[in-house]
């Protein structure tokens, strides 16, 4: 049971930027201090409110993180594939989350503590250059999605993240959309029915295929990066 236990956390740090180049010494203490949870499809893993003292860690499945507007409409902000994990900012000062974190699918997650991670960034220094690394990397993507919003069309925002999607798949070029097309209109900031619309639009000239609801066929990739 202790072999299985060290083989699942293995397999989530393992995964993470932020803890490559590290020995395996290292990465057993880091095993060590993790713990294992898991999520059923649109479990809610934390509030906005909830106190943030733990790094979240993806296994496997998706995560969604966003925040309610006062009229209670959804702002999608990101969605966490595995690997990724979430912001790391409050694990640096006693503060609540201030977005929601909700399962796509079931999940698996290693959960690390902020007393161990603190711990960790200041034994190994390279942990936390990656860190800043990693946060400069949100920074710069949150500011292109902001960039996207006032300056790009709506089909280049779409265009944009079915490539982003693809690039998450390892099945030739299909793959399912990660989310509804209601969150996909909050994160590209448009409507549902324009993103029905503009997939239709997107198969009619031959760019895609859509396979069902929610399969996707990258038929002509050239294309697709330039609408």
């Amino acid at each position: 049971m202790q072999g299985e236990k060290i083989f699942l956390h293995q397999a989530c740090v393992s995964r993470v930027p932020i803890f490559s180049g590290l020995g395996e010494a290292h990465l057993k203490e880091i095993m060590r201090t993790a713990k294992a949870a898991s999520y059923k499809n649109k479990e809610i893993i934390h509030h906005a409110g909830d106190i943030s003292d733990a790094l979240y860690i993806v296994k496997e499945g998706k995560i969604k993180i966003y925040r309610l507007s006062e009229s209670g409409k959804e702002q999608l902000i990101r969605i966490l594939y595995p690997g990724d994990f979430t912001d790391v900012q409050p694990l640096f000062k006693d503060t609540f989350h201030h977005s929601f974190a909700e399962a796509l699918e079931d999940t698996e997650v290693c959960i690390i503590k902020r007393t161990s991670l603190q711990e960790l960034l200041i034994k190994y220094p390279v942990i936390s250059l990656k860190m800043l690394a990693e946060l400069s990397n949100r920074l710069d993507l949150a500011e292109r999605q902001t960039m996207r919003f006032t300056t790009e069309k709506v089909e280049t925002r779409l265009a944009l993240f079915l490539i982003e999607s693809l690039e998450q798949e390892e099945n030739g070029h299909e793959f399912d959309l990660p989310i509804s097309k209601r969150d996909l209109a909050s994160y590209l900031g448009t409507t549902p029915e324009t993103i029905s619309r503009k997939l239709t639009e997107f198969a009619e000239t031959g760019y895609i295929e859509q396979k069902g609801q929610k399969r996707i066929k990258i038929l002509d990739l050239e294309r697709l990066l330039v609408v």
